[in-house]
């Protein structure tokens, strides 16, 4: 199965000719050339999701009980494909002291941020996974120690096979990504699986620019019940402009 985790830029009129309008189609033909079983994307806001879950058939977005009113809130969203998947259960919370209220934040972090998770069976073997997906904050340092250990603490109960994606505005061995990685959470770095280097083809964010600046803020973690098969960071562009100011990353798994 193949997985991607894609921050797909917030729609802003100050993005000008890289506005989510002018990009839009081609990250929804991205997304179906590379055709993931699971895609979890961040920073969508309503407007953006919906599009992509009208002009992406054979996905299901999992985007239940959101306030319906609030079109500016930028959500980590899962999609999976119907045809080999099925939903068991899911549902989402956000990374505060108050993790049930609408887009409450805490500490020193810029903006609300939350986690989405969905269990899902896969139709071939009937087997079970559980995926979350995920955007940490980008300004506050002590914001993201805290949304990394609520994470952790909540896959402490978790049993069986489990994926934790997104955008953690973090590096490799930072403390973050030493916090979801610890033996308990029982999650390993993909691309670190694969014995990849860290270095400029390992970098996801580019600002739009297709010169990668900020490193591999983009992780796909998964348990030992998968086999990683092979990885890869998506640099396409069309007509020399990118999809998103983040490159897409996908893994291709198989169970262990």
């Amino acid at each position: 199965m193949r997985l991607m985790t894609f921050n797909i830029r917030f729609e802003n009129d100050r993005d000008g000719d890289d506005g989510w309008p002018f990009r839009r189609s081609y990250v929804a033909d991205l997304i179906a050339a590379h055709s993931p079983w699971i895609l979890g994307t961040q920073e969508g806001v309503p407007n953006q999701l919906e599009y992509l879950a009208e002009h992406l058939p054979g996905y299901v977005i999992h985007a239940v009980g959101r306030p319906t009113e609030d079109i500016t809130c930028q959500y980590p969203t899962l999609f999976y494909r119907s045809p080999n998947l099925e939903f068991l259960r899911g549902g989402e919370f956000w990374l505060s002291k108050t993790p049930q209220i609408h887009r409450s934040k805490d500490w020193d972090s810029a903006f609300p941020r939350m986690m989405s998770h969905v269990l899902l069976r896969e139709k071939e073997t009937g087997t079970p996974l559980l995926v979350v997906v995920t955007h940490l904050d980008h300004i506050g340092e002590q914001a993201r120690l805290r949304q990394a250990d609520i994470i952790r603490e909540w896959f402490r109960s978790c049993r069986g096979a489990k994926i934790l994606m997104g955008d953690f505005n973090d590096l490799p061995g930072s403390a973050v990504h030493q916090i979801l990685t610890q033996p308990h959470t029982e999650l390993r770095d993909s691309w670190q699986i694969l014995g990849r280097d860290e270095d400029d083809q390992s970098m996801t964010h580019h600002d739009f620019h297709g010169s990668p600046n900020k490193g591999r803020l983009d992780w796909i973690l998964v348990s030992p019940h998968f086999r990683v098969k092979a990885a890869g960071i998506v640099r396409d562009r069309q007509n020399e402009r990118f999809p998103s100011d983040h490159f897409p990353y996908w893994v291709d798994l198989d169970w262990a």
